[in-house]
């Protein structure tokens, strides 16, 4: 059960799957379903903070080279032609809804580049993510215990 909920962790800190996966991942291994929610949830949550150092420190070092230079202008501009102007126009409760939904590409980590690129004030952010990882966990948890009762 332990390394069930070691890979659920792993699965909602990774960018390829976030709490999105990692919930679904432990309740089908058979980890209590009220632990695999929480432990996800907190460990999903803990990406904001490691992102935005991230963005803010370790970024600009990383400009300095021509290959990642390319690599985050290309990101950026995806980022601001995708859902970008909804998020600016509606500031949190735009970065609410767009982390809310539990779809690829969408998530925490998606929220935080928002964050970043359109200076949204830390703490508003952090909360705006942190409610949309909340509703968006509930969302994944609650479709994944309904399908493993048979009912959806």
């Amino acid at each position: 059960m332990i390394k069930e909920i070691i890979i659920a962790i792993l699965w909602s800190i990774s960018p390829f799957g976030e709490a999105k996966v990692g919930i679904p991942y432990g309740m089908f291994n058979g980890v209590n379903i009220y632990l695999v929610f929480v432990v996800c949830f907190i460990a999903n949550l803990l990406v904001f903070p490691l992102m935005i150092f991230f963005l803010e420190k370790i970024n600009t070092y990383l400009l300095r080279w021509n290959f990642y230079k390319k690599s985050a202008i290309f990101v950026a501009r995806r980022a601001k032609t995708g859902s970008g102007d909804k998020i600016k126009k509606y500031g949190f409760w735009g970065l609410l809804l767009f982390v809310m939904i539990p779809l690829p590409g969408t998530g925490v980590y998606a929220g935080s580049i928002a964050t970043y690129l359109f200076k949204i004030k830390r703490r508003k952010a952090f909360i705006a993510n942190t409610v949309g990882i909340f509703l968006s966990s509930v969302i994944v948890w609650s479709t994944t215990l309904l399908t493993m009762q048979g009912v959806s």
